[in-house]
């Protein structure tokens, strides 16, 4: 087994197909099939299974999977270390944020990074969080914003905020165009659009409708931000977001946003990275910029409806170990 042929395998995987991966590769596909058979020959295993649809991996396959992302990770992270101009920020930084945080944390973390660290290439992939949170553990990312603020096995957090919900349209509700809060019980089988099942905020809106006892009428599920906010806008659903969603719409365009309360909904958000590997210089600055720019940006008055955790020390920030437990939502 060699470092060639793990990156081949990755490369399969991610691509879904054979073909799709030689192309990117620019390697002839009977070769990369050869490549994988005596990988899978060395190994005594399936790797993969064949169909018309593509190839996927086996449940072995899937393992050898994640600890080939975090093999090629850790080598590329030698390579690093061992320049000239070892110890300075330099290196790809992979950094996992959510749709709604990603709606306005991502251009000013690139701005920052670009400019105090030119040495470090952000790799930058906005997703739902329920699919983030799986491809950290994988080792496809460095670090993640995720809506959690306890940690779990292999992960560690620095929680950074609590984020407050806001029911966003109108339909279904009786209350005043300039009504800026919206009590739970209003809500009581409101036609509503929300994440699917394996989404954190739709844990956090089940939960609370079944806690509260208020009528729970979701009539879609939508994994995708834009649509959930084009559906409240016209008046057929409203849909439960943070105010950070709207961050891209300019206000005059926005459907009518009501703070939920009694009680008020809220979700931690702590950055996020893997016990798998030890964390590099560069994936430090990133994170160290990340929670800075986050304490700036609600200071400006640009992120609203968050409550800020109370700042990590210098010493938290420069560790690759933990931080204090506590139970929060994924």
């Amino acid at each position: 087994m060699d470092v060639r042929q793990l990156k081949y395998f990755i490369a399969i995987v991610d691509a879904g197909s054979l073909s799709k991966a030689a192309q990117k590769l620019y390697v002839a596909q009977p070769s990369l099939s050869q490549q994988i058979a005596g990988l899978e020959a060395e190994l005594k295993t399936k790797l993969l299974l064949r169909s018309a649809q593509g190839v996927k991996p086996t449940t072995a396959g899937s393992a050898l999977y994640r600890h080939a992302r975090l093999v090629v990770r850790q080598i590329d992270q030698i390579r690093e270390d061992v320049r000239e101009d070892s110890g300075s920020e330099a290196g790809a930084v992979a950094v996992g944020l959510p749709t709604t945080v990603a709606a306005i944390l991502a251009l000013p973390l690139f701005e920052r990074i670009r400019k105090r660290f030119p040495g470090i290439r952000l790799q930058l992939f906005e997703s739902m969080s329920g699919y983030i949170s799986e491809l950290l553990p994988n080792g496809r990312l460095d670090l993640a914003l995720l809506f959690r603020d306890s940690e779990t096995r292999g992960m560690s957090v620095i929680p950074v905020f609590d984020e407050e919900l806001y029911v966003l349209g109108d339909a279904g509700l009786s209350l005043p165009g300039d009504q800026t809060v919206c009590p739970l019980h209003l809500l009581s089988n409101v036609p509503l659009v929300a994440p699917s099942a394996s989404n954190g905020l739709r844990l956090i809106i089940e939960r609370t409708f079944q806690r509260e006892d208020v009528e729970l009428n979701l009539i879609a599920d939508i994994d995708s931000l834009p649509t959930l906010v084009a559906i409240a806008g016209t008046g057929e659903a409203c849909t439960i977001l943070p105010a950070s969603a709207l961050a891209r719409h300019e206000p005059s365009k926005r459907a009518a946003m009501r703070r939920i309360v009694d009680p008020v909904m809220s979700r931690p958000a702590s950055v996020c990275w893997s016990h798998a590997l030890p964390i590099s210089a560069a994936a430090l600055a990133v994170r160290k910029s990340i929670v800075e720019l986050i304490g700036e940006l609600h200071a400006e008055g640009l992120w609203t409806g968050i409550t800020l955790r109370p700042p990590p020390d210098a010493a938290t920030l420069a560790d690759t170990g933990g931080s204090p437990s506590a139970q929060g939502f994924d």
